[in-house]
C-alpha cells in the first residue's frame, strides 16, 4: 500500500493549514487499513465489559498513526485510545499532543455496522488546534483547523439554525457500565425523546459532534466520554459555528468534562438545562 503522506514536507513548522492536511492524510492511511478488515470476524479482547471492547485492528491502527505523526512531527507527544502514551509535559500542554482514536466506534466495527471512524487531534498550548474525523465505510472526512472554519469533504459546513429542541434532532449514547451505573444516561434519553423531534445513538461520539457541525444533527450529549473521543469533534464543531460546552456551561477543553454538550447554539441552553434537570 502507497503512504499518501510520503510527499507531505515532513518540517511544518505547525503552519496549521499543512498540519491539517497532513492529519487528514494520516487519518485516511489510518481509515483504509480499518477497511482491510470491515466485515471480517475480528479478534476481540474485553478491557472491563463485555460492551467495552477493543479489536486487533484498532491496536493496528493506532500503531500506523502513531508511526506516521512521529515521523511527520517529531517530539509530539500522543496520546492514544489503545495506550500510546505521551510525557508529562505533553499532558499538561507545555508540548504539541496528539489525541487518537484509532477506532471510534469499536462494537460497531466489530459488527460491520458502517458508523465508525479514525478521529485525530493536535492541542496545542492547551487548545485544540486541528482535528479530523475520517469514517471509511461512510466516505466521509470532516477536517477543521483554529480560526480556519471546517469542511466535509472539502466543502465548508456550518451548524444548523433548528432554533428549539421540539424541532431538533439529536444524539446521545451510553456509558460502557450502563448495566451496573445508576448514572447511565437512561433517565435523560427517556425525558429527552419525549421533546425532541428525534433522538438518534450511532455509537460513535467522534461521529455524533461532526454530523452537529455538518448541521445533520442539531444537538448532542454524553457522559464519561474521553478525550480521545471528543477532541477533533469538539474542534470541528465550534468551527463550523457551533457550541461545545461542559453541562454547567463551562469550558469543554482542557479539562475535559464529565458531561459534554454540543449543539448548533441556538438550543444549548435549553437542552443543557434539561439533561442536567431532567424531568423539571
Amino acid at each position: 500500500m502507497r503512504d499518501r503522506t510520503a510527499d507531505l514536507d515532513l518540517d511544518l513548522d505547525l503552519d496549521l493549514d499543512k498540519t491539517l492536511e497532513a492529519a487528514v492524510a494520516v487519518a485516511r492511511e489510518a481509515g483504509q487499513l480499518t477497511l482491510g478488515a470491515y466485515r471480517s470476524p475480528p479478534t476481540v479482547r474485553y478491557k472491563r465489559t463485555t460492551v467495552d471492547l477493543v479489536t486487533q485492528t484498532d491496536v493496528e491502527s493506532e500503531a500506523l498513526i502513531q508511526r506516521l505523526l512521529a515521523e511527520r512531527f517529531p517530539g509530539h507527544g500522543l496520546l492514544g485510545e489503545e495506550g500510546s502514551g505521551a510525557g508529562s509535559s505533553a499532558r499538561d500542554g507545555a508540548a504539541p499532543l496528539w489525541i487518537v482514536d484509532p477506532v471510534d466506534g469499536t462494537t460497531n466495527f466489530a459488527h460491520g455496522h458502517p458508523c465508525y471512524c479514525v478521529s485525530i487531534a493536535l492541542q496545542l498550548e492547551g487548545e485544540l488546534a486541528v482535528g479530523v474525523v475520517h469514517a471509511p465505510v461512510l466516505g466521509l472526512t470532516w477536517a477543521a483547523r483554529r480560526g480556519g472554519g471546517a469542511t466535509r469533504n472539502g466543502a465548508p459546513i456550518r451548524v444548523s439554525s433548528t432554533p428549539s429542541l421540539d424541532l431538533a434532532l439529536c444524539a446521545t449514547g451510553f456509558p460502557y457500565d450502563r448495566a451496573t451505573s445508576t448514572d447511565n444516561n437512561l433517565t435523560e434519553w427517556g425525558f429527552m425523546l419525549r421533546r425532541v423531534q428525534g433522538l438518534r445513538c450511532c455509537g460513535s461520539a467522534a461521529i455524533d459532534l461532526a454530523f452537529v457541525a455538518d448541521g445533520t444533527y442539531d444537538a448532542f450529549w454524553e457522559k464519561r466520554l474521553k478525550p480521545w473521543d471528543v477532541a477533533a469533534g469538539t474542534l470541528i464543531v465550534t468551527e463550523a459555528g457551533g457550541r461545545v460546552t461542559a453541562l454547567d456551561g463551562g469550558a469543554s477543553v482542557p479539562p475535559w468534562p464529565e458531561v459534554i454538550v454540543a449543539t448548533n447554539g441556538a438550543v444549548h441552553d435549553e437542552l443543557a438545562r434539561l439533561v442536567r434537570c431532567p424531568g423539571s
